[in-house]
């Protein structure tokens, strides 16, 4: 089967002829092209420095961090004891995707993550509106975190040398503030651990990682000692209603497990490594979820939650009736927030690395230093615009609006990873979705139906950032496209 990424055909007239605009859309990348292409930038290459492990701490340290430091205290109001069940849902939806992103992670290691699987698999036009989404999930939730960050930051300064930064300078307008501060500083910090190398950058998140696993675990000792039975005798005393909205919340908490898939090109055996990497780390960022929420509600009663920011620090000064251990909760936090914006902000500047590769986005996020392997202007740019961001808008728009990015992201790779198994059955897949087609379309459709829980204003959001990137694609993408441009490359026939 040609695919539509071939130069074009020759035409009666002798000429070659102009394919059509459903053509153009619909055009895909070989999968062989876009493994050939992969670590190949402007001016460099990426390196691969990455194992296992390491992609395997990317992955928990993108993912833990605020969902459960700081979303958890908005998520308790609107389900009650059972959030708990919330975190479950939200952890199955992601588990189904996270099978897929496996299978896909190890058929295709590139760093584009789900923007790439759809170019192979959807053609330009959906791999566009993926990586269009890819930018609202990595971008905004940097932001999102970052103002997270600073709300541990005041608590440990609180708890330390009992000041705190005045609100004016660490919130955001809407919030009581001007600017958020402590947020822009915490993408700056993590920008120059980028600039130094993905090695250098790993090794720091793997330290930050330990100390946050070891914090959520230290909550646990202390809070179980709190723990009343009677917090769990009304278990759903909002319905199912209110199980779902925190559902879709929540599964803010659970995105960043696909980072790992980001990192493609720096990894040195990818085929093998990536799909482990990913569904380990999904699996303890669930277990421990799901403790650290069962605890939280049982030392605390579900509506003492009501405007709780940083709840899992108070929740420790209650039990024990001493500051102490809220204050090194709180310097935990601090720690695990910042290596969730430091991986998070590395995915999506190898995300915007793999579109400008395409030319899908300027050439300028695809130069790589030679010094470092790191695309360094392309880390520069969106870290100042991802710490505007964190500083200029409130936390609750930010994680919704990255939760229905994420979930369209990933409701899309479930249809890849189906679409990819009828056009390539016989392509060697080091990890493949059990129960053939059913767990992909369990995924989508749990995409779905987290999408539709979440608020009208999350949908007016994504529409407007849809619309927006459609005018970018079409008066910008589609002319400049590398399968536009320069349509033959290292494969431009599917066999």
């Amino acid at each position: 089967m040609l695919d539509h990424g071939a130069p074009p055909q020759p035409s009666s007239s002798g000429g070659p002829s102009a394919p059509g605009l459903g053509l153009r859309l619909m055009r895909r990348k070989p999968v062989e092209r876009l493994v050939a292409e992969g670590g190949q930038g402007e001016g460099g290459s990426l390196r691969r420095s990455l194992g296992m492990w390491q992609l395997t701490m990317i992955s928990i340290g993108a993912t833990l961090g605020t969902g459960i430091f700081v979303v958890l205290g908005e998520a308790v109001p609107k389900a009650g004891p059972a959030v708990t069940l919330s975190f479950v849902i939200a952890g199955l939806t992601a588990l189904f995707s996270a099978l897929s992103y496996a299978e896909l992670a190890g058929t295709i290691p590139v760093a584009g993550s789900s923007y790439s699987y759809a170019y192979a698999t959807l053609g330009e036009f959906i791999a566009w509106v993926c990586g269009w989404c890819l930018i609202l999930e990595y971008g905004v939730s940097v932001a999102a975190v970052a103002v997270g960050w600073g709300q541990y930051l005041n608590e440990f300064l609180d708890g330390t040398i009992g000041v705190t930064i005045p609100d004016a300078i660490a919130a955001p307008p809407g919030d009581g503030g001007y600017f958020n501060l402590p947020a822009l500083i915490v993408v700056v910090l993590a920008m120059f651990l980028l600039l130094g190398g993905a090695r250098e950058s790993a090794r720091a998140n793997t330290i930050m990682v330990c100390v946050k696993i070891a914090a959520l675990v230290l909550f646990c000792v202390i809070g179980f000692q709190g723990f009343k039975s009677g917090n769990y005798e009304n278990f759903m005393p909002l319905g199912t209603a209110g199980v779902s909205a925190a559902a879709s919340s929540l599964f803010f908490s659970y995105i960043g497990f696909d980072a790992a898939s980001t990192a493609g090109e720096e990894a040195k055996n990818p085929q093998r490594d990536l799909p482990r990497a990913i569904m380990l780390s999904l699996v303890i960022v669930t277990a421990l979820y799901v403790l650290v929420a069962v605890v939280a509600v049982g030392a605390r009663p579900w509506k003492d939650f009501e405007g709780s920011e940083a709840a899992l620090a108070g929740i420790m000064k209650d039990v024990t009736g001493q500051s102490l251990w809220a204050t090194v909760l709180a310097a935990c936090a601090v720690v695990a927030i910042a290596s969730v914006v430091l991986t998070v902000l590395y995915g999506q500047t190898r995300i915007l690395f793999a579109m400008s590769r395409d030319g899908l986005v300027p050439k300028v996020f695809a130069k790589v230093s030679p010094r470092t392997g790191t695309p360094v202007a392309n880390t520069l740019i969106v870290s100042l615009f991802c710490g505007v961001l964190a500083a200029a808008v409130p936390l609750g728009e930010l994680a919704n609006a990255t939760s229905i990015g994420t979930l369209f992201a990933f409701a899309l790779v479930n249809i890849a990873v189906v679409v990819l198994r009828h056009r390539r059955p016989d392509m060697n897949r080091t990890f493949r979705v059990p129960l053939g087609w059913l767990i992909p379309l369990l995924g989508f459709a749990s995409c779905g139906y987290l999408m539709w829980n979440l608020p009208m204003v999350t949908w007016q959001w994504f529409i407007g950032w849809m619309a927006v990137g459609l005018v970018i694609y079409f008066v910008y993408g589609m002319r400049r496209s590398r399968l536009e441009t320069e349509p033959t490359g290292p494969v431009s026939v599917e066999k």
